[in-house]
């Protein structure tokens, strides 16, 4: 029996070798195809992340970029809006002011009229009680004759009140109360003796409706240098006091104009003589 299985045995062997080597070659291609179709599947999906990636950020970049051009669009009415409103604003004063009136924002002006004061007049060598004894006394009445300008500072009070100017003004006038009053024993025999008033001031001038031709104005307080003559009993000349006015002017044609004003002077009592009075008159003025 063992010798009848003995021949068989390498036939066997061969024939399970073959069989093997059949099974093991033929899945071979089958296995290294199912390896390529899992790396192009793999491939392909790592190519679609990439792509929705790329789309992804494509659609934030589009978003980012709608966002900033509505806030260009914003800014930009913003600014439209502003200049828009610059415009009008520019526009209101050149549309107030009058045409003949640009650049021309200072005036010089020539004034006369009617002087009085409150008290007489008394000095050394009219009526005096002093060693020159009684003379004459002139009226408290006189006429004046004066000039002055005026410095424009700003049109609209520094921006604080559209249509108020704030000028300097300094002005100076000269009062006649007398020409030929009586002197007393110090003056020369026939000799008669002018009474006159220098005044100059220097005052704040602030005028309402600016660029109209009808405009008011007032003086709050000023400044006035008052020189007497003749002296008083103690030779004074020079008496300090505070001026204070009002007054309209209306322009007739292109920068003339034409006003009537009022002012009041108040000063403390020098060596027996008191300047306080008032004047009121009209004048001409003319912008430069």
């Amino acid at each position: 029996m063992q010798y009848l299985l003995d021949p068989i045995r390498p036939n066997s062997c061969i024939s399970a070798a073959i069989f093997c080597s059949a099974v093991l070659a033929f899945p071979l291609p089958a296995f290294a195809g199912d390896a390529r179709t899992q790396a192009l599947e793999q491939s392909l999906r790592q190519l679609e992340a990439s792509l929705r990636a790329v789309r992804e950020e494509l659609d934030q970049i589009k978003a980012e970029s709608a966002r900033e051009s509505r806030k260009l669009a914003e800014i930009q009415e913003r600014s439209t809006r502003l200049e828009r409103q610059q415009d009008t604003r520019q526009a209101a004063p050149a549309a107030a002011a009058l045409p003949e009136q640009s650049g021309k924002r200072h005036m010089v002006f020539f004034r006369g009229g009617y002087s009085h004061n409150f008290d007489h007049r008394d000095g050394v060598s009219i009526h005096s009680d002093g060693a020159g004894g009684a003379g004459g006394r002139p009226d408290r009445d006189a006429w004046y004759i004066g000039a002055g300008f005026d410095w424009n500072l700003t049109n609209d009070a520094w921006g604080l009140a559209p249509g108020i100017s704030v000028a300097s003004e300094l002005m100076f006038e000269y009062k006649e109360f007398a020409s030929r009053t009586r002197g007393n024993a110090l003056t020369p025999v026939g000799a008669g003796v002018n009474v006159s008033q220098f005044t100059l001031t220097a005052a704040p001038k602030i005028r309402f409706m600016e660029g109209s031709d009808f405009r008011p104005w007032i003086i709050p307080a000023g400044l006035g240098i008052h020189v007497i003559s003749p002296p008083s009993e103690s030779i004074t000349v020079l008496i300090p006091g505070i001026m204070f006015g009002a007054g309209v002017d209306y322009r007739i044609w292109k920068d003339f104009f034409v006003g009537v004003d009022t002012r009041y002077h108040l000063s403390g009592r020098n060596d027996g003589v008191k300047v306080d009075g008032l004047t009121a008159g009209a004048y001409l003025g003319i912008g430069f």
